[in-house]
């Protein structure tokens, strides 16, 4: 018999480290066309070591090999976390030279840190679920959130930061990574959700409460509230508004917004112009009741949204960031605060969506029972 499929990905994974090793101890590799050309084969032989893992397998998910692909590429984000760090050398010094200097800045850092522990735990879990036929839609939905998070800020923060005029071919090779968690998150939306079946007088007994017999969404709706108008806020003040409440926040509190490296202003950029919209259609759906894919995106945006805040919120205290940048000592408390409280708006809605999905469930036929599976 052989080993868990899990494990052997766990094991093809732990290569990457070898292979930084490898490469960094040898210039005639160490180009910027090079590179690309060597990201691209090592890639590629990984996707063959997992083929040859499964070829024995019957109705393999093409998920499958994504999931697979990306946890080789976690433990790179995390090799490269370890030695910004000073914890180890002589792996990453000729990409970082070569192929993406941005790795060495916090938000990177930190961005591979959550890639290495956080991604790489969550995608073996969904590998070992896969092959034992059990759902990985939610927790799918989960990594996809996270994942796309990621590349929407960093891909952009690159471009219009201090390091967008040292863009090299490496650099490119972030393309597949940010189309294959899209790719991955419409497959996920597109399949069926195995949800129980609520009583229809259950269901419509709860959909005929109001809002302000809901204290639970009562709050929430007010948190969602607090979080768009926070959005904005620091919306506003990435923008150079000249207001002088924006303007005392950017010095006084948050100095990292002005990073030069571009990532913090993007972050903010994007939950004014993406998250806002969001936290309103959140707002929507629990007032509204049968809204189902309130269960689905809550899960998406708590996971996009964990992963930015991890970056931001550790970028703003880490020592890779130069000193005036970084959130002051006598507003530490309340800095991190507001942050952890923005982060905690859709993770909490998350749960409340999923611990009484009643209000958002369609009205089924009366006779059906909760021990009964409905495709929603």
């Amino acid at each position: 018999m052989g080993l868990p499929v899990e494990v052997c990905v766990f094991l093809i994974s732990i290569l990457a480290p070898g292979v930084l090793y490898t490469l960094n101890n040898v210039p005639a590799l160490q180009e910027s066309l090079p590179l690309l050309g060597i990201g691209t084969v090592v890639l590629g032989s990984v996707f063959l070591l997992q083929y040859l893992t499964v070829r024995h397998r019957n109705g393999v998910e093409p998920l499958f090999y994504v999931f697979a692909e990306f946890c080789f590429t976690c433990l790179v984000g995390l090799t490269n976390a370890l030695e910004q760090d000073g914890y180890i050398s002589g792996f990453m010094g000729f990409y970082i030279k070569k192929g993406e200097p941005h790795l060495s800045t916090a938000y990177a850092v930190m961005m591979c840190y959550w890639d290495g522990i956080l991604h790489f735990l969550l995608l073996l879990v969904m590998i070992h679920r896969m092959f034992r036929g059990k759902s990985v839609r939610s927790l799918g939905l989960l990594w996809a959130g996270s994942t796309i998070a990621h590349q929407i800020i960093f891909i952009p923060g690159v471009v219009i930061g201090k390091y967008g005029s040292k863009i090299r071919p490496a650099f490119w090779r972030n393309t597949p990574f940010l189309l294959l968690p899209i790719w991955a998150a419409t497959l996920l939306f597109n399949r069926p959700r195995d949800v129980p079946i609520i009583p229809a007088d259950k269901v419509a007994a709860e959909q005929k409460r109001s809002l302000l017999s809901r204290p639970v969404d009562l709050l929430l709706c007010v948190l969602l509230l607090g979080a768009m108008a926070f959005n904005v806020f620091r919306g506003f003040v990435v923008l150079d508004c000249p207001l002088d409440t924006c303007f005392t926040y950017i010095y006084q509190y948050e100095p990292y917004l002005k990073d030069p490296s571009g990532f913090p202003k993007v972050t903010m950029l994007v939950y004014m112009f993406y998250s806002v919209p969001l936290l309103a259609g959140f707002i929507y759906g629990l007032r509204t009741p049968g809204c189902t894919w309130m269960l689905d995106w809550s899960v998406f945006f708590a996971g996009a949204i964990a992963q930015a805040q991890w970056c931001h919120i550790g970028g703003s205290l880490h020592s890779r960031t130069p000193y005036t940048y970084r959130v002051p000592a006598d507003k530490w408390w309340s800095v991190i605060t507001l942050n952890l409280l923005y982060v905690a708006v859709p993770v909490l809605l998350a749960l409340r969506c999923y611990a009484n999905s009643a209000y958002f469930m369609n009205v089924v036929p009366k006779g059906q029972t909760n021990k009964e599976k409905k495709k929603n």
